[in-house]
């Protein structure tokens, strides 16, 4: 049959019921439209939570972790060699909390291609003295520059320049919420104090804020020789090296390897945030549902309006079928009309969609805690409108199979004799 004269009965059959076919498309428009803005709010949502979260925490993080040792004299002594050794209340071992050969260790990261950078870090615990009250409180030796290029530090820190600690000698960054609870302004002194009892002052240079309150209460920041002053220790004493990778899927494996290679302990970012990650599938998860849900609701609309207008279109249907249009025919103009419907009302959908995500991307989003963002972040990934508009076709595709086929079985005898 001609294909020209199946899209004009098509057109037809659409124009005739024309405000039947606006409902079913708008409940198509309706439904892509928040298909695509639920998917662009909840991908920009986990973006910002992963920025929070997962790119200030390095790929693999090489360090050696405090444990007793596996070798008890027990175990080693000849008299009991054959025996089960069941030892109670075991103490961790006087091993060094610094990573051995560390220059060597980042020397050879730098030239495995898997590698994007390397970053060096040394935590200290301190007090800090406010008067007669010591603050618990954390001093990380970074180099800022690596820092702020791997792990996007300078976006963090909202007063000062990230700079600043490696350019002013025995400086520190402190964590907002620790710097109101000390009352200390850029240009104050603060005084720490470490678990040996030795004093120090620093000067402050800059403010940060992580957005997580409870980290910034206790989180600062100083260079990486100022650390080492601070402890005593020597200018090849270091406790950290983070690594981040080209590829994030292989932190696994690859950290295995490392703590094979360099006799470190090592932990990916998976095994370090996997209840975070688990969060933000299941968030995704739920605005996939939702989104499906809608162009599922939208389908039945379009099946019910469908079997309506074969109802009330029998009787042109069996002059079709009389006149020599098969029934594979009468498929084709009624799924013509679904795939109409699914199409007009899906590009309205991306449409109406995209301005929506826009307009939310413009509102104001003010909050002490997360002083970079401005507004409410909107994901505007082009796979969300791709799976939008296939999941229109399909949903009505689905739909008008069925009144399609029933139309398809009108016998022309039968309707035109009860004419």
């Amino acid at each position: 049959m001609n294909t020209k004269l199946i899209l004009r009965i098509a057109k037809s059959l659409l124009l005739a019921r024309w405000k039947q076919t606006l409902v079913a498309a708008i409940g198509v428009t309706f439904s892509i439209t928040m298909f695509i803005a639920l998917l662009s709010f909840m991908a920009g949502l986990n973006d910002l939570l992963d920025g929070l979260m997962l790119n200030r925490t390095a790929h693999i993080r090489l360090y050696n972790d405090i444990k007793p040792s596996i070798h008890q004299p027990v175990n080693i002594s000849s008299e009991f060699k054959g025996s089960y050794n069941f030892i109670q209340s075991i103490k961790s071992s006087s091993s060094r909390n610094e990573i051995y050969n560390s220059g060597a260790i980042m020397q050879a990261l730098k030239t495995d291609n898997r590698v994007k950078g390397v970053a060096p870090k040394i935590t200290a615990q301190v007090f800090f003295n406010d008067g007669a009250i010591d603050i618990t409180g954390i001093v990380s030796g970074i180099d800022a520059k690596a820092e702020s290029r791997l792990f996007y530090f300078s976006d963090y820190v909202v007063a000062g320049n990230s700079l600043d600690i490696m350019n002013v000698s025995n400086s520190v960054i402190l964590g907002k919420a620790l710097a109101d609870k000390l009352m200390a302004n850029i240009g104050d002194a603060v005084h720490v104090t470490t678990i040996k009892q030795e004093r120090f002052s620093l000067k402050v240079v800059g403010f940060f804020q992580s957005g997580i309150q409870e980290l910034d209460k206790v989180q600062s920041y100083a260079s990486i020789s100022t650390t080492q002053k601070i402890l005593g220790k020597p200018s090849n004493y270091i406790t950290d090296i983070q690594i981040k990778l080209s590829d994030i899927n292989l932190a696994p494996s690859i950290a295995k390897e490392y703590a094979q290679l360099f006799q470190t302990d090592a932990e990916d970012i998976q095994t370090a945030n996997a209840q975070f990650e688990t969060g933000s599938f299941v968030r995704t998860l739920i605005s996939y549902a939702v989104g499906i849900t809608l162009l599922i609701v939208a389908g039945f609309g379009i099946y019910n309006i469908l079997n309506m207008m074969i109802y009330e279109k029998m009787d042109s249907i069996a002059i079709l079928k009389a006149t020599g249009f098969s029934g594979i025919d009468v498929i084709r103009i009624f799924i013509v009309i679904a795939l109409s419907i699914g199409m007009f009302g899906g590009l309205l959908g991306l449409l109406f969609g995209f301005l929506m995500s826009f307009t939310i991307d413009q509102i104001p989003f003010v909050t002490a805690s997360l002083p970079t963002i401005k507004t409410y972040p909107i994901n505007y990934n082009p796979v969300f409108y791709i799976i939008g508009f296939t999941f229109s076709l399909a949903t009505t595709y689905v739909a008008g199979w069925a009144p399609a086929r029933k139309a398809s079985k009108i016998d022309p005898v039968i309707i035109i004799r009860g004419k």
